[in-house]
């Protein structure tokens, strides 16, 4: 059978753009980090999709030196995964993600 934590990271990866994750691999982080906060939007605020997403945006912003907006975006998504008990995402979601090229 299965392990169930490890099918849910699944099911919450195939959330990523596989084009955000091509432009964070290809060093666009910016790029990538609009791509995620496209997809983010398409949920509803306050949701685990949106939280996922809301995360993985933070992190690019981090990434790319705008901490405050990266670390507010952290602090709202992660209430959220919290919450639920979901892991919360990191860079290695979009570093190991198939390039879509």
């Amino acid at each position: 059978m299965a392990d169930p934590d490890l099918s849910r990271a699944r099911t919450w990866r195939r959330l990523v753009p596989l084009a955000a994750a091509q432009a964070f691999q290809d060093g666009d982080e910016r790029w990538a980090a609009t791509l995620l906060a496209r997809a983010r939007d398409g949920h509803p605020p306050g949701s685990l999709p949106w939280a996922v997403l809301e995360r993985l945006v933070g992190l690019c912003l981090i990434h790319v030196l705008r901490e405050v907006e990266g670390t507010f975006a952290l602090e709202r998504a992660d209430a959220v995964l919290d919450a639920a008990g979901v892991d919360r995402p990191t860079l290695a979601w979009l570093e190991e993600l198939p390039p879509t090229g």
